[in-house]
């Protein structure tokens, strides 16, 4: 596991780095604020900023982190949404996984009610992908509108360059704070407006500060330099007068009962040895206190109630991976219990899936399969997914994978995902081409398919890895397990920002 973090680490590191040495000094010498500078300027001091999606882009042609730093910060006591752009990448120009970053970002601002800062430095579009942002990147901006149609207060503070589509996150936003001789915000810089009209202008004509605060109104506030802008920001964000909706958490909450250390040693290497979820329970919840609910009956999926940092929960954890009709019924019936309870669950994954075979069909896994998907589709109540160890085929559907909307999943380096293993994905296509080899009678290629069975294998298990999985978005982060209590203790104080409520409306259950 430890080897594992270390690249993680080193993935991380990129993102950290942005546009590399010498573009972070020339923005250092210009008298600026690194991304990740800003927002510690901007939480409140010595509380923790919970970075979301940073290694966005991994594997692409664009930089690790996507030119862009996203997370949950507490400003003034409030929780609010983060978004930062990284200006030594490209100028902090949008590229195709900034997009999707951000479009995250929003999403999760929007379903758990944080209000948005946005901490704007960018060119806009990288004009050479446009083709894959400017249509789609139209819904940012709808976003910010509609945030702010459902009360969700929007604030963004200008740096420098934001320009183009740029130019419409302070225009749509509630509240803007521009910085002097620095914020340049306009639709066409001077050479657009040349080519355009034939007009001579310069920057602070067209987008200044003190022309936007004096003339066009776009500024709301005007400040000095950027640290002046950041408690602009913070004394915007402590008169918003913003509560929470969802229950409080218990005042008094106990540590479990044993180290979080251990985490690193429960999951083996080989993810085909079973080990036991309630180790990894023991160690993130409350006391290390879990009332197991139907522990006798479809023991391969362990089910129960706990508190994490005061707040209740519903656990479902999978423990010897495979997912019979027995634990489809009893997760379909916990699922239901807590919408009634109206208490968030937590999907800690390790499954290769439902149970095939004859006399599991015949025994009605499809549909026992599709009662719990069922009862995680309609289910109201915030859920929240870490991806431990294998998580393939529907099992990973199940428990509530990413296209099941979880409010936050995260992943253990640990962890792996896809439609199946990789020694089962190549198995099944060599059974097929050998069949159909067989079919029209031809000699079937035993090298070929050693060779075809490896590729296969070898590819697969690339694109399984939380890496590849991490930086197509597909989770929020690859965490350390160590933190595992303290990332959910976060997220679940951020979800009840919003209200927290269940439903009785599920489809129907085929029995």
């Amino acid at each position: 596991m430890r080897e594992k973090l270390a690249e993680v680490e080193a993935e991380h590191a990129k993102a950290i780095a942005g546009g590399g040495p010498q573009k972070l000094q020339r923005h250092k010498d210009r008298g600026k604020l690194t991304a990740r500078e800003r927002i510690e300027l901007l939480v409140d001091e010595d509380t923790p900023f919970l970075e979301l999606c940073p290694l966005a882009a991994w594997g692409s042609d664009y930089q690790v982190g996507a030119s862009i730093v996203v997370g949950i910060g507490t400003v003034q006591g409030v929780e609010c949404l983060i978004v930062a752009n990284d200006p030594t990448v490209r100028g902090g120009s949008s590229n195709p996984w900034t997009l999707r970053k951000t479009t995250r970002a929003n999403e999760i601002a929007m379903r758990n009610q944080l209000p948005v800062i946005s901490l704007v430095e960018s060119g806009g579009a990288d004009l050479p992908s446009q083709k894959e942002v400017f249509v789609p990147g139209g819904q940012l901006f709808r976003d910010l509108t509609r945030a702010s149609a459902a009360g969700i207060p929007t604030l963004a503070i200008v740096f420098g360059n934001s320009t183009a589509g740029g130019a419409y996150i302070p225009g749509m936003s509630d509240y803007t704070v521009l910085v002097r001789d620095r914020a340049k915000v306009f639709l066409g810089g001077p050479p657009l407006v040349k080519m355009a009209t034939g007009e001579d202008s310069d920057d602070e004509e067209l987008g200044g500060g003190e022309m936007h605060a004096r003339s066009s109104g776009l500024a709301d506030y005007l400040a000095e330099d950027e640290q002046d802008a950041l408690r602009i920001g913070r004394r915007i964000v402590r008169r918003l007068n913003w509560r929470k909706q969802g229950p409080a958490p218990r005042a008094q909450v106990r540590e479990p009962a044993y180290p979080a250390e251990d985490l690193l040693g429960i999951v083996p290497a080989d993810l085909k040895a079973p080990f036991d979820p309630r180790d990894v329970i023991a160690r993130i919840v409350d006391g290390s206190e879990f009332d197991e609910f139907k522990p006798r009956y479809g023991p391969s999926l362990v089910t129960g109630w706990a508190e994490l940092h005061g707040y209740p929960v519903g656990i479902l954890a999978n423990a010897q991976g495979v997912l019979f009709s027995a634990e489809s019924q009893k997760a379909a019936q916990f699922i239901q219990l807590a919408n009634r309870a109206d208490t968030p669950l937590l999907f800690l994954h390790n499954t290769t899936g439902y149970m095939v075979g004859s006399a599991y069909e015949q025994g009605g896994i499809i549909k026992h399969g599709a009662m719990m998907i069922n009862a995680v589709s309609n289910s109201t109540v915030p859920h929240l997914s870490v991806l431990l160890g294998a998580s393939y085929g529907a099992g990973h559907y199940g428990m509530c994978g990413r296209a099941y909307d979880p409010r936050f999943l995260f992943s253990w380096p640990s962890a792996k995902s896809a439609v199946m293993g990789p020694k089962q994905l190549a198995g099944v296509v060599s059974i097929v081409a050998r069949a159909a080899a067989e079919a029209k009678g031809d000699t079937y290629d035993e090298a070929a398919d050693a060779d075809m069975r490896a590729a296969i294998e070898n590819q697969i298990e690339a694109e399984s890895l939380p890496l590849f999985l991490s930086g197509r978005i597909y989770d929020d982060g690859v965490i350390d397990p160590r933190d595992t209590r303290t990332v959910l203790g976060l997220c679940l104080s951020a979800i009840h920002t919003a209200p927290v409520a269940g439903t009785t409306n599920f489809g129907v259950f085929r029995m």
